[in-house]
């Protein structure tokens, strides 16, 4: 059974045995940390990009990818009608005991209804794509999520900076590999996309999506705003 490192750093947050923080090792050849107290942040505590995707929610909203659930909290306490969605039991078990009130554990492409006016992807949320080739059969799915009126709002990052700019590339040079380590405990290897822009423009109108560039953030990344044309 493949074990859920995201998920017992989470609950290990919550009931009070926070040691230490994940580490990733990605096909960057970087190493980085994921500070587990950040996950539970406020609102006031988010960037300005991650407030103003919340401020744009509206009716029922699919928090997809919900983590420990900050953003479906604040939503809830705000009167919004939010479900939590994530495929980490250990996510979800923390979005429960935070008091989130509708939660479903699953992979999104799993779940099919209902439907929503607002679907909510953030801290790189179209990251779960995984691959580029992959990325208009999850528009279309989320499309089919959406009531004739709704919106995706989605912010990612493009880490072209990273790359010499004479680099040559034999794959779309946004897709990562990512591995998460914790408390001795190793995830399997997982796909992890960084999208650029125009490329999402471009993929979302094939698939009969509007995309707006809502806000742009501090660090190459930015949020964007999906409707149906």
């Amino acid at each position: 059974m493949e074990m859920d490192v995201f998920g017992k750093a989470l609950l290990d947050y919550l009931n009070g045995k926070y040691t230490e923080d994940i580490i990733t090792f990605s096909s960057l050849d970087e190493e980085d940390i994921i500070p587990i107290p950040y996950l539970f942040r406020s609102y006031e505590e988010m960037p300005a990009l991650e407030q103003n995707a919340l401020n744009l929610c509206r009716g029922a909203v699919l928090d997809i990818g919900c983590g420990a659930g900050s953003h479906s909290l604040y939503l809830q306490e705000k009167g919004f009608q939010v479900t939590a969605l994530d495929h980490s039991s250990g996510a979800i078990e923390t979005c429960i005991r935070r008091g989130i009130e509708s939660t479903i554990n699953s992979s999104i492409l799993d779940f099919t209804r209902p439907k929503f006016d607002t679907l909510l992807l953030l801290m790189n949320g179209i990251g779960i794509v995984g691959k580029l080739s992959d990325l208009k059969s999850y528009l279309i799915h989320f499309k089919s999520l959406l009531r004739s009126n709704g919106q995706i709002l989605l912010d990612s990052s493009d880490i072209i900076y990273m790359f010499d700019p004479d680099e040559a590339f034999t794959a779309y040079y946004g897709e990562v590999e990512f591995t998460m380590h914790y408390k001795g405990l190793a995830s399997s290897s997982f796909p992890w996309l960084y999208l650029d822009y125009n490329i999402l423009q471009n993929v979302a109108f094939e698939c009969g999506l509007r995309c707006e560039l809502v806000s742009e953030g501090e660090h190459y990344d930015y949020l964007a705003r999906l409707t149906r044309i």
